[in-house]
């Protein structure tokens, strides 16, 4: 991200980065309107040290880093600083909204069972593919508390009825 426009390069940068930045913060909050939230607070926060994250050696991790600092400053506050609103806008849907519907809600109901600390090493672990030593220094951890709890979480996963559903052999296990 060397060189051109600063505003140029975090505009390039967010359109290429932002969608799995988006997943990430979802899979962190179990929400759409939290995960943009969140998302929305971190490209923020890297706006403002944008010289830091492009002399980064990777500027996608130095931005998951806030991402998920944020996420943690987010539930030891426990406030989120968001009021429900009266009017929501229209969405467009797929064609099979009901089973989309009924998986995205057995994932978010079994995600919610773990501990905020395992469902950050499942999402960095698992949708962000990132190794147990990455994980552990994104969240300031030791690298046998990755493992443990990455164990853990996923014996949790496993044993939920409502997941095996969505198993990819279609057999409960």
């Amino acid at each position: 991200m060397a060189g051109g426009d600063r505003e140029d390069d975090f505009a390039t940068f967010v359109s290429t980065y932002s969608q799995g930045l988006l997943r990430s913060a979802w899979m962190l909050t179990g929400d759409d309107g939290r995960a943009e939230d969140l998302l929305q607070s971190s490209l923020s926060k890297a706006w403002r040290r944008w010289s830091q994250v492009t002399s980064a050696s990777s500027p996608e991790a130095y931005v998951r880093r806030i991402l998920y600092t944020t996420y943690v400053s987010w539930w030891r506050r426990r406030w989120h600083g968001e009021l429900p609103s009266a009017n929501v806008p229209e969405q467009m849907y797929e064609a099979d909204l009901p089973e989309l519907i009924s998986r995205r809600e057995a994932v978010r109901a079994a995600l919610g069972r773990l501990t905020r600390q395992q469902r950050a090493i499942v999402t960095l672990r698992y949708l962000d593919d990132l190794s147990v030593a990455e994980t552990a220094a994104i969240l300031n951890c030791s690298v046998g508390t990755v493992k443990v709890q990455s164990a853990r979480a996923m014996a949790t996963l496993r044993r939920d009825p409502r997941l095996s559903t969505y198993s990819p052999t279609g057999v409960d296990s």
